[in-house]
């Protein structure tokens, strides 16, 4: 199976796509799946650049409008994960995960899915410590406050993950795992990212939660974004353990490595994307405790009988199959050629999708559950690349991107926001 990954994607499918596309033709092979590791900007219409947190004058709709109008059609089946740039509210719609468009899937705030017979998981957001042990208490429409930690993990989500006891072979993550760079070159990194350097001899540079998870999983590949910069590592899971083979990557720039491109063994195709019975046991375990509030989290009331639900799953899978529910839209698209007022769009709408994945597992449905007043604590956020994860392998040139050139210069400063 060959597998393209993206670092942070800004909204530029086209881009990507269009890159991949040439370096299929121009080596005369096949991708099956592009992965990308956040930031990936669902913006469906005017109104979802409200819930986008990057300053008003960079607010741009970019290119996934066409995917989701079905003007144009991804290439690739794409699973994504969110960042700290998305269209926040979006994302909220399909908490569990879903199709964001026709061929394009996103894994959910934490999830796992099957792509063949390859295990994918991956864990949406970038860790904030003040945050962590909270609910889900913000909901659109996002206030100063709510639209900037709406994308911080959770300890529930992250807990869900920590439940996996079946191998995952890729694990995909938007901030990288904390002291990550003790396993590769850190010093050529600061040579690069010289502002880095007192985070990284703090040991706080990435995410506790990450780190959580990738010592107990311990995938054969990790991918990042995030930081805006390739960084790979090679991570020993004690002597004589398994290794995971960590890679981080770029942001959509011309000259820049924001794509890389392996082979993984795997069983023959065709491929598509399937529920994990796994992890469907497992959101059905958590659901009855899914923090709704500005709280902490209270995990002593979860059944664990993950086995048991697993066997009701097995039954209910095998009478509707694995594959996920039909891409539905829910709100009108952008349409160049007029100028539409936010007024025009009312409400937040249940995804079917949602609505649906929810009624297999025999699920309340409880995303537009408004928490109370005196539960939410609201405050202020304080080039395709081909071989070995190496940072001195081949790059293959892409056309430029002039547009997304003005946005670099605040995104840096803001990437760890």
């Amino acid at each position: 199976m060959r597998i393209a990954v993206e670092g942070c994607m800004h909204g530029d499918l086209d881009t990507v796509y269009k890159t991949l596309q040439y370096a299929e033709t121009k080596n005369n092979f096949k991708i099956d799946l592009l992965l990308c590791c956040g930031d990936f900007q669902a913006v469906r219409n005017e109104k979802d650049l409200e819930s986008l947190n990057v300053p008003r004058k960079y607010r741009s709709m970019n290119s996934f409008w066409k995917y989701y109008s079905g003007e144009e059609v991804a290439p690739f089946p794409t699973i994504f994960i969110g960042g700290n740039h998305e269209a926040s509210n979006y994302m909220w719609e399909l908490y569990h995960g879903g199709w964001a468009a026709p061929n394009i899937y996103f894994l959910g705030f934490a999830g796992v899915v099957k792509f063949g017979n390859i295990r994918i998981g991956g864990l949406s957001g970038i860790y904030n410590q003040r945050h962590y042990h909270l609910g889900h208490y913000e909901r659109p429409p996002y206030n100063e406050h709510t639209i900037r930690s709406v994308y911080h993990v959770r300890e529930y989500d992250v807990h869900q993950l920590l439940q996996v006891e079946e191998p995952i072979d890729i694990f995909l993550s938007h901030d990288w795992p904390v002291c990550i760079t003790d396993y590769g070159n850190s010093e050529e990194l600061i040579r690069r990212k010289p502002y880095f350097k007192k985070e990284i001899e703090e040991r706080t540079l990435g995410s506790v939660a990450a780190a959580q998870l990738l010592e107990k999983l311990k995938p054969p590949y990790w991918f990042s974004a995030h930081l805006h910069c390739k960084f790979s590592a090679l991570v020993q899971h004690g002597e004589g353990g398994p290794v995971t083979k960590f890679l981080a990557l770029d942001k959509c720039l011309p000259g820049r490595p924001f794509l890389q491109i392996l082979e993984i063994e795997s069983e023959p195709g065709p491929y598509e994307i399937q529920y994990d019975e796994e992890w469907l046991a497992i959101t059905r375990s958590f659901n009855s405790v899914f923090p709704l509030t500005g709280k902490k989290t209270n995990f002593g009331s979860v059944d664990l009988h993950v086995e048991d639900s697993r066997q009701w799953l097995k039954s209910r899978l095998q009478e509707r199959g694995a594959k996920p529910f039909e891409f539905v839209q829910t709100v009108p698209c952008y349409n160049p050629s007029q100028s539409v007022s936010n007024h025009s769009f009312s409400g937040y709408p249940r995804n079917p999708q949602t609505v649906s994945y929810l009624q297999l597992l025999e699920l309340p449905y409880l995303l537009d559950s408004m928490p109370e007043p005196k539960d939410v604590s609201y405050s202020p956020a304080s080039f395709i690349q081909r071989g070995s994860f190496s940072d001195d392998s081949e790059t293959i040139p892409i056309d430029d991107v002039d547009e997304l050139e003005e946005l670099a210069e605040v995104d840096d400063e803001e990437a760890k926001e």
